[in-house]
């Protein structure tokens, strides 16, 4: 009896160190493959073998991961190639990393698995590497194409008309943004590589309302065309004919605020060679003054006032003063208050 006991436990010793054995020996044998289920940069590689892994994925990750990357905003393209990038794939950690997986567990559980036909569910990323330098040129180098600065609102007197210039809102490249989706697309096998560039809006200092606040009243002088020109909130109100001084003793250009306003105004002769006898002296209203009706001073002595030389309007004549005739130059002095600004070109 003791020797049938024995005979039996041997016998079971013997098949648990068979089945060991053979489980060692099946579990040795997939050392270098990887598990059913087990995917790599969302490619598949279970039940294969390391070498042929690795090619699958060189194929198929190069293949894809090649393709140069595009910024683009509205129709607009920055390129980014692989090689300007200089973008390495590890496949070999890869491929590494999904054996690590498939090898979890025992030999037991993994011989188990591989018999039932079991799957290991894991996706190993893709480990890729680049040079963050080609990225941030990339961002610099689409910040530098989209960037446009707010424009302020202004007035434009360039060509002798006065234009008002509308404020306009800047637009910015969110580049914190931008380089975190280039590099992911970087790092992802999938996609389109193309990574939408957003931005935001910049706002002007001076709007179109701090301008017209600004300028409530403008004259402009144009001493080509010999016209004055009203404004009021930046909208042409009338036009009057004029004229403007001679040779040698022009209209000053320039920019000037109003500081004077009279009506019948007493003249001042400048001290000038060509005020003759005149030069110095203080003359009243009457018909030896030649400034009529009203005087709208500006800056240096210059100014506007109605004359009687209405032969002169539209002509180089006056000794630098902006000659207006008498109706006119009443119309003008009601609607230009204090401080307005006068523009001559």
């Amino acid at each position: 009896m003791r020797q049938r006991s024995f005979i039996s436990l041997a016998a079971a010793l013997a098949f648990l160190l068979i089945g060991s054995v053979a489980v060692y020996a099946y579990d040795s044998a997939q050392d270098d493959r990887i598990a059913k289920g087990v995917k790599a940069g969302g490619i598949g590689i279970g039940d294969m073998k390391t070498v042929d892994a690795r090619e699958k994925l060189r194929h198929r990750l190069t293949e894809r991961l090649s393709r140069p990357i595009y910024a683009t905003y509205h129709g607009e393209k920055f390129r980014l190639t692989a090689a300007e990038a200089k973008l390495r794939i590890d496949i070999d950690g890869m491929v590494d990393e999904a054996l690590e997986e498939s090898r979890g567990g025992n030999a037991v559980t993994r011989t188990v698995r591989a018999i039932v036909g079991g799957k290991v569910d894991a996706d190993v990323p893709v480990q890729a590497s680049y040079s963050k330098d080609a990225v941030d040129r990339l961002v610099k180098r689409v910040a530098s194409g989209l960037n446009r600065p707010a424009q302020d609102a202004s007035l434009d007197f360039s060509t002798g008309t006065l234009k008002s210039v509308k404020a306009k809102k800047g637009r910015e490249v969110r580049e914190d943004p931008l380089r975190s989706d280039v590099q992911h697309a970087l790092e992802q096998p999938d996609g389109d590589r193309n990574v939408g560039v957003s931005v935001e809006s910049t706002m002007p200092k001076i709007t179109t309302r701090n301008l017209v606040k600004k300028y409530p009243t403008v004259v402009a002088i144009d001493r080509t065309t010999h016209t004055l020109t009203l404004m009021k909130r930046l909208h042409v109100v009338k036009t009057y004919p004029i004229a403007v001084g001679m040779a040698g003793l022009e209209t000053p250009a320039g920019t000037y605020p109003v500081v004077d306003k009279q009506i019948n105004p007493v003249w001042h002769v400048p001290n000038s060679d060509w005020a003759g006898d005149l030069a110095g002296r203080v003359i009243p209203p009457g018909p030896d003054n030649p400034i009529k009706s009203r005087w709208i001073g500006i800056t240096g002595g210059a100014g506007i006032h109605g004359t009687v030389e209405t032969g002169s309007l539209g002509t180089n004549a006056s000794h630098g003063c902006i000659r207006m005739a008498i109706p006119d130059v009443i119309d003008l002095f009601d609607r230009v208050p204090y401080g307005s600004t006068i523009f001559i070109h």
